[in-house]
């Protein structure tokens, strides 16, 4: 009589395998529609927990399989490999990101000035949802500096108005788009400070000449008077120049809002970069990271004119 031997069949393993599938599809779609799409990041992260749950379950249900398959020789070690595989993706990024967060100070906003550091032109303003966070104090200032205290600004011996151009440049190449600009008239080769208007009739030394007496002259209407636009903001103080941009990481399109400061200080021009993070209470260090690339990139950029 021919015996026939039936393998056992490990269940868990091809459940594991559905398991580590969904997680990947549900990662790759999120993090499409967050890096392309009008997802937000709490919305990603909200989502992005169905990943990790499914490869969190897949992982010990591959192992029952792998155990299977050694034990008793069951069906399902090819399946319980795919979905260790299918699931790596998730619990990687997941683990990365809390090596991240156990290491990396509280902090969401870095400034190479943690002293007066640049204020923003806009504020940046982006709803948090779930990710309340209060506003910068002074021992988020004392933390970045315990964490990056090689995170300081720049000092160049060259005019303004080179730094500028160069500042543009390097914010250009590093995927900065900028959003709003004040003083850059200050940057202008031909710009001179402006001197205060002598009196009309009235000569330079202070001396009065009762035959050079302005004629009055009719008022002007209101309504042909053109008016200026509104500014809320003050004036910018000569030879300071302020660029406000945003940008988004490289993979996973995490919103950086950024603010460099430029100030002329008899001949040179010191540079100071903000860094912040649109949600969130940290940034994960890659607000320090953003900071740090840029001004290396400045100082191959003006290369021979930076000072201490």
């Amino acid at each position: 009589m021919t015996i026939r031997y039936d393998r056992p069949v490990s269940h868990s393993a091809f459940l594991a395998r559905r398991l580590g599938f969904f997680a990947l599809v549900v990662l790759v779609a999120v993090l499409l529609a967050h890096r392309f799409g009008p997802l937000t990041t709490p919305d990603t992260l909200a989502l992005s927990t169905l990943s990790v749950a499914a490869a969190g379950l897949a992982v010990p249900l591959a192992v029952i399989g792998l155990v299977r398959l050694w034990q008793v020789g069951a069906l399902g070690g090819v399946a319980a490999g795919r979905a260790l595989l299918y699931s790596a993706p998730t619990l990687a990024l997941t683990l990365y990101g809390l090596y991240l967060y156990e290491t990396r100070p509280a902090i969401y906003d870095v400034s190479t000035d943690t002293v007066d550091a640049p204020n923003w032109l806009r504020q940046p303003d982006a709803p948090q949802q779930w990710f309340p966070r209060e506003p910068v104090t002074p021992q988020m200032r004392e933390a970045q500096v315990l964490a990056y205290p090689g995170l300081t600004g720049r000092r160049y011996e060259g005019a303004l108005d080179r730094v500028y151009e160069a500042v543009t440049k390097v914010a250009d190449l590093n995927g900065f788009d900028i959003v709003q600009s004040r003083g850059q008239e200050f940057a202008k080769p031909e710009f001179q400070p402006p001197k205060p208007e002598a009196v009309e009739g009235q000569p330079e030394n202070g001396t009065f000449d009762p035959r050079n007496v302005p004629l009055p002259l009719p008022r002007p209407d209101p309504a042909l008077v053109p008016v200026p636009p509104v500014d809320d903001l003050p004036p910018e103080q000569v030879g300071v120049v302020r660029i406000q941009a945003e940008t988004r990481t490289l993979v996973l399109g995490l919103r950086y809002d950024i603010l460099i400061r430029l100030r002329e200080e008899a001949e040179t021009t010191l540079v100071d970069i903000r860094v912040a993070a649109r949600y969130g209470p940290r940034d994960l260090g890659i607000g320090a990271d953003i900071a740090q690339h840029f001004l290396t990139a400045l100082d191959a950029e003006l290369l021979g004119i930076a000072g201490d």
